[in-house]
């Protein structure tokens, strides 16, 4: 089993307390959002969806816009 990065972990456990609620996290020049966050934003903004590497053979939904 892959190993949860620090800042997946942050967003699992933010998602855990405030499930519904969109979280988005500021990564360098943009405001990224994952897993279903992303497929909702964007599907409502209609902005690419993408992904990240979680693990070699993982990936998981991701969006992001400018700040």
């Amino acid at each position: 089993m892959a190993k949860t990065t620090p800042l997946r972990q942050q967003y699992l456990d933010i998602k855990k307390q405030f499930p519904n609620a969109i979280v988005f996290f500021r990564l360098g020049d943009f405001y990224e959002t994952f897993d279903e966050d992303a497929e909702t934003i964007a599907h409502e903004l209609d902005i690419v969806l993408t992904s990240r590497n979680v693990s070699k053979k993982s990936r998981i939904p991701m969006a992001g816009v400018p700040h």
